[in-house]
């Protein structure tokens, strides 16, 4: 899936949603301001630990995306402005923004099962081949082959 998200509002922003990554394009001159020439960032889908959304109301909203090593983040609106993490957005794009994390919990959420899954499928190996069901030899192709 490969899907654009084009913030026009409070500054302008590119979120691009390709399979297994987000890319954070702030563009405009608001965003440079706040944000200086840092350009775009890239982060895979599967470093993200968390998304954040503040809902539009008498301020503006924000998307705020946490990745491993990132640290303590600003809290609040005030902080969001200046972090590259993060992107503004009005009322009009609240179900866009929705979207996106819901992308980013559900990606996460198949990643997380699936490592789980290859974790027992490793356990019920091991155990075989400690009864002497299977050898040594076949233990490990079993495994190589799961590992792919």
């Amino acid at each position: 899936m490969k899907k654009e998200y084009y913030i026009k509002s409070p500054g302008k922003t590119l979120i691009v949603i390709d399979n297994d990554k987000l890319t954070i394009q702030p563009k405009g001159l608001i965003n440079t301001i706040n944000k200086g020439l840092s350009g775009a960032k890239t982060i895979k889908i599967k470093n993200i630990t968390s998304v954040q959304i503040k809902k539009p109301g008498f301020t503006q909203g924000y998307i705020q995306f946490g990745v491993i090593g990132d640290g303590n983040k600003q809290q609040g609106l005030f902080g969001a402005v200046y972090d590259e993490n993060t992107v503004l957005f009005k009322k009009k794009y609240y179900k866009d923004m929705l979207e996106i994390k819901e992308y980013i919990d559900n990606y996460n959420e198949h990643s997380n099962s699936q490592s789980t899954s290859l974790s027992d499928e490793l356990i019920k190996l091991a155990k075989l081949k400690e009864s002497g069901i299977i050898t040594e030899t076949e233990f490990l192709d079993y495994k190589k082959n799961l590992m792919k």
